[in-house]
């Protein structure tokens, strides 16, 4: 797997803290005492759990080194550990308040197994809430895809993105079944983005990184030109002289009964 650049994903912090942010507004609980942040990356989304919810303990997880790295330094006095969220979840305990995940999952298989174990963790009248983005049928991505998919690509980039995100529907059949108390929302981000070359920055800390990944040089460069071209052709320039990114984004909180 293509590790993580927490430099790169922290070009956009505030950006893609908020989400986390409105997830967490959203978590219905009195003074929790613990909480895992699942994914927690480079600790932003930590960071906001911990001014939401003062005096919680709050454990970060994250299959990637160097975000683990980063969110230790930048909050230290947070707590932080190593674990694919694919993992054995047994030793992370169990007893949680608030199972938190920003923008993870999508990254993780199977979903209703997945959301299954993350609920056991919690106490009775525990709440588990969950953020994943909603936006592969967006241009970008469809771009992403058509460039991928070219013989000029094909045969350099055999690893191709798994994407894991189910439809609303399933969330919602899926959730009904885990507990009678949930809630699930859709909404979308209007980002700003200063230039086309800023999105291209975007994805390359995200969804272009397992393809960056497997390119060096001037393929490297290559691909990311070819990309950045139908990005221009894909997304005008306002009259503000920026570009609006339409940002999808699935939430869900769920409490176990």
């Amino acid at each position: 797997m293509a590790e993580w650049n927490a430099v790169q994903y922290l070009k956009f912090e505030k950006e893609r803290s908020r989400a986390a942010i409105d997830l967490a507004n959203a978590i219905r609980f009195e003074s929790p005492k613990r909480i895992l942040d699942i994914g927690c990356g480079p600790g932003n989304s930590t960071g906001v759990l911990a001014e939401r919810f003062p005096g919680a303990h709050i454990l970060g997880i994250d299959n990637s080194r160097n975000m683990i790295d980063a969110a230790r330094r930048d909050h230290p006095s947070l707590e932080f550990r190593f674990f694919d969220a694919d993992g054995d979840f047994s030793v992370l305990g169990d007893g949680y308040d608030i199972v938190f995940s920003n923008a993870c999952i999508q990254w993780v298989p199977d979903h209703p197994r997945l959301l299954r174990r993350m609920m056991s963790l919690l106490v009775s009248g525990g709440v588990m809430a969950v953020q994943v983005p909603d936006n592969f049928e967006a241009p970008v991505h469809r771009m992403i895809r058509e460039v991928i998919a070219e013989p000029e690509w094909k045969a350099l980039l055999p690893a191709q993105r798994a994407l894991y995100t189910l439809h609303p529907d399933e969330y919602f059949d899926l959730l009904a079944e885990l507990s009678p108390e949930f809630y699930l929302w859709r909404t979308i981000y209007y980002q700003r983005m200063p230039s086309h070359q800023s999105l291209l920055e975007w994805y390359r800390g995200t969804g272009l990184r397992p393809y960056l990944a497997q390119l060096s040089g001037e393929k490297r460069d290559a691909f990311e030109a070819e990309i950045l071209r139908r990005i221009v052709e894909q997304y005008p320039v306002r009259a503000n002289g920026e570009i609006i990114f339409h940002f999808p984004r699935i939430f869900f909180t769920v409490v176990r009964h």
